[in-house]
C-alpha cells in the first residue's frame, strides 16, 4: 500500500518548468515526436488538470534523455516504475466487480487506463527505458483526482481480507460491497479508540488511593 501511495521519486525537472520557444528537440532518441500526437496528450493533460501548462517537444525530449542517463532496476527509471504502480491500482480500482468507485474518481480513472491501454500514444511503449513516460506523466497529473479513492480501495482491500480470513474462505467467495468497507471501517475504528481509552483508564473509582490495595 505505501509503495503504491507514498515514496514517489520525482519525474524530471524540466517537465514543471516554463516551455521554451522554439523548443531544440524533438527526437527521443530515433523517435521523433509527432506534433498530433502531442496536442492530443495536452489536451488529455488538461482535461485532468486545467492548472496544468501544455508541455513542448523539447520538454518531453529532455526528459527523456535524463531519464536514460540514470536507470533504475529492470527496464525502466524507479520513478516510472513507481507511477504504473499506481495505474495497476487505479486499474484493479475501476475492474472490481466488489467496489463502488465514487463518482467523481470514476472520469478521471477511465481516462488514466484508457491512456495506458491505447495503441496511440505520444512515446511508444516498446521505445526502451522510457517508453512509459508519457503514461507517467498522466498518472501524475490525475492522481490528485484520485488518491483519496485509491486510498480508500487499498484499505477496502485490505479490510476484506481480514474478513475473508474470518469466514475461512477467498475474498471472492463472499459479498463485501463499499458499504460493507464502512461499516466494518467504522468498526474497526471504535475498537482501536476503545482499546486506546482501556489503555489510559485507571482501574481505581474516584477517591481510591493505591495505599489501599496490597500485593502479597
Amino acid at each position: 500500500m505505501n509503495a503504491v501511495l507514498n515514496n514517489l521519486e520525482p519525474l524530471p525537472a524540466t517537465l514543471n518548468a516554463p516551455a521554451q520557444e522554439p523548443g531544440r528537440r524533438r527526437h527521443i532518441g530515433d523517435y521523433l515526436l509527432d506534433s498530433a500526437r502531442l496536442e492530443c496528450f495536452n489536451q488529455l493533460l488538461t482535461q485532468l488538470d486545467q492548472q496544468r501548462q501544455a508541455l513542448d517537444p523539447d520538454q518531453i525530449a529532455s526528459a527523456a534523455r535524463q531519464l536514460v542517463d540514470r536507470p533504475g532496476p529492470g527496464n525502466m527509471p524507479s520513478c516510472i516504475q513507481q507511477r504504473m504502480r499506481r495505474a495497476a491500482a487505479i486499474d484493479l480500482m475501476s475492474v472490481d466487480q466488489g467496489w463502488t468507485p465514487a463518482n467523481d474518481a470514476i472520469g478521471p480513472a477511465g481516462l488514466v487506463i484508457d491512456y495506458v491501454r491505447s495503441s496511440y500514444k505520444l512515446i511508444p511503449d516498446a521505445l526502451p527505458q522510457i517508453g512509459r513516460l508519457d503514461d507517467a506523466i498522466v498518472i501524475d497529473a490525475a492522481w490528485p483526482l484520485l488518491v483519496e479513492e485509491v486510498r480508500c480501495y487499498l484499505d477496502y482491500c485490505r479490510v476484506r481480507q481480514i474478513e475473508a480470513a474470518l469466514r475461512n474462505c477467498r475474498s471472492q467467495e463472499f459479498g463485501f460491497g463499499r458499504e460493507d468497507w464502512e461499516l466494518a471501517r467504522r468498526a474497526e475504528v471504535a475498537w482501536i479508540n476503545h482499546c486506546r481509552a482501556v489503555g489510559t483508564r485507571s482501574y481505581l473509582s474516584a477517591g481510591s488511593s493505591a495505599s489501599n490495595f496490597r500485593v502479597h
